[in-house]
């Protein structure tokens, strides 16, 4: 009898255990492409790494080229990619 309950205990703990996995990797799945959004979003437009970015992708478009350029900071690194894609005309947002 005591075996039983033990079984049992075990069987919910168990249970409770796989939905909290399953509810948890759930919410992050969900979470992840609203965080990416935000990110994507964000005004860079008064960044000197994007107007750095901008003004390169510009000069390279004129004359068919491309750089890539790497700083030290992601924040940095964001805000040019940012400037660069917009000045080969890659993101169409009015900054």
């Amino acid at each position: 009898m005591r075996v039983r309950m033990n079984l049992r205990q075990c069987v919910w703990v168990l249970a409770l255990a796989l939905a909290a996995g399953i509810t948890g990797s759930t919410v992050r799945a969900a979470a992840s492409p609203l965080f990416q959004d935000q990110a994507h979003d964000q005004d860079y437009s008064k960044n000197k790494r994007y107007q750095q970015g901008l003004r390169e992708a510009k000069a390279d478009q004129a004359h068919k080229r491309t750089r890539k350029r790497h700083f030290k900071k992601d924040e940095d690194q964001k805000a040019y990619e940012a400037g660069y894609q917009h000045g080969h005309g890659g993101d169409q947002h009015n900054h």
